[in-house]
C-alpha cells in the first residue's frame, strides 16, 4: 500500500503531578461528542514528532516535552488504514486553551479515574502505560547532516570538512525534533561536520557544543577502547543529551552502550531500532530511568530520519 494511502497521526498523554495526585489531560470533541487523548493528522511533509507537539499545543494550549513512546494505534478511517504515533509527556508551558470548533473543552482527570471518563478503551489503556513508567530521561545519538564528500575536501585535515547547503538545512531542521525531547546537553565529535550539526541546537538553547575528541573518526581509529569507554560515561550521565558523532564511529558507540544497558540485540525488534546505519541526521532516542544507586533502566528505544522514514 502506497504510504500517502496511510493516514499518519499522533498524539501525547500528557500527564502531571497537582498535589500529590497523577492527573491527565483529556480533549472533548464536539463534533464525535467524545472525549480523547490530544493528537491529529500529520501535516503534509510534517515530521510525526514536530506533529505530536503540534496538535497537543493547538488542542490544549500546553506545549509538552516527549518522554518514552507507547504503542503505535491501528485502525481504519473511512475504508482507509490509521496509524497513530503516542507518547508520554510533561509539561513545558502553558499558553492558554481557546475553545474551537474542533477541541470545545479540556480536563486534567485524576489517572485513577481516566478510564470512566474517556471514550475508548485504548485511551485508557495508553493512560495506564504511561502513568506507569518511571521518569526518564533522553540520550540521543546522533548521525552528523550531510558533509562535503571527501574526495571533493581540499583541506589538509579530514575533521575540517564541512557540512554542504543541504547539511546545513538537515541542521536547522534538527533544532524542533532535538527540542521535542528537552535536551539540554550538547555534545558531539569535534570534527567540523559534527559540530556544524549541533550548533544550531546549542545557539538555541544558549549553550556551548561539548567537544568529544575520542569520538571523532580519528580518535576511534587511534584507540577503539577510548570510544567506546567516553559512550559509556556519557550513556551512564544522568542528564539529557545529544550526541553528535560519525557513521564509523556508531557501531563502537552502540555497542558500548547496548552492552552497558543490557539491550538485548537478540530481540529483532530492538536490533532494528539499535542499527548503526543511520541516514545524516538520522537519530536513536534512548530514554533512560535511573534507580536510587544510578543503575540505568531502558524505558524506551526511538529511532527516527529526518523524513520521518
Amino acid at each position: 500500500m502506497a504510504r500517502d494511502e496511510v493516514i499518519r497521526a499522533a498524539g501525547v498523554v500528557l500527564l502531571r503531578d497537582n498535589e500529590g495526585t497523577r492527573e491527565v489531560l483529556v480533549v472533548h470533541r464536539p463534533v464525535r461528542q467524545d472525549w480523547s487523548l490530544p493528537k491529529g493528522k500529520l501535516d503534509p511533509g510534517e515530521h510525526v514528532v514536530v506533529a505530536a507537539l503540534r496538535e497537543c499545543d493547538e488542542e490544549t494550549g500546553y506545549t509538552p516535552i516527549l518522554r518514552s513512546p507507547l504503542p503505535t494505534q491501528s485502525y481504519s478511517v473511512l475504508s482507509l488504514p490509521k496509524v497513530v504515533n503516542y507518547w508520554a509527556a510533561r509539561v513545558r508551558s502553558d499558553e492558554g486553551f481557546a475553545p474551537d470548533d474542533e477541541v470545545d473543552e479540556i480536563q486534567w482527570v485524576p489517572v485513577a479515574n481516566a478510564a470512566s471518563v474517556l471514550s475508548y478503551p485504548s485511551d485508557a489503556h495508553l493512560v495506564e502505560q504511561a502513568s506507569g513508567q518511571p521518569e526518564t530521561v533522553p540520550l540521543i545519538i546522533l548521525r552528523h547532516t550531510q558533509a562535503m564528500k571527501r574526495n571533493d575536501f581540499k583541506g589538509d585535515h579530514d575533521s575540517d570538512r564541512p557540512l554542504t547547503g543541504k547539511g546545513r538545512s538537515q541542521s536547522k531542521a534538527l533544532v524542533p525534533l532535538l527540542d521535542a525531547y528537552g535536551i539540554e546537553f550538547v555534545h558531539a565529535s569535534s570534527a567540523r561536520r559534527c559540530s556544524e550539526t549541533v550548533r544550531r541546537y546549542a545557539k538555541h538553547l544558549g549553550v556551548h557544543v561539548i567537544p568529544e575528541p575520542h569520538l571523532t573518526e580519528e580518535g576511534h581509529h587511534e584507540d577503539a577502547s577510548q570510544a567506546a569507554a567516553r559512550a559509556i560515561e556519557l550513556c551512564a550521565t544522568p542528564e539529557s543529551i545529544v550526541l553528535c558523532s560519525h557513521r564509523p564511529v556508531l557501531p563502537t558507540i552502540l555497542d558500548a552502550m547496548a552492552g552497558s544497558l543490557g539491550i538485548d540485540l537478540g530481540d529483532p525488534r530492538w536490533a532494528r531500532i539499535w542499527d548503526p546505519k543511520l541516514p545524516p541526521g538520522g537519530f536513536i532516542v534512548v530514554h533512560r530511568a535511573f534507580g536510587p544507586e544510578g543503575q540505568v533502566i531502558v524505558v524506551g528505544l526511538e529511532r527516527h530520519t529526518l523524513t520521518g522514514e
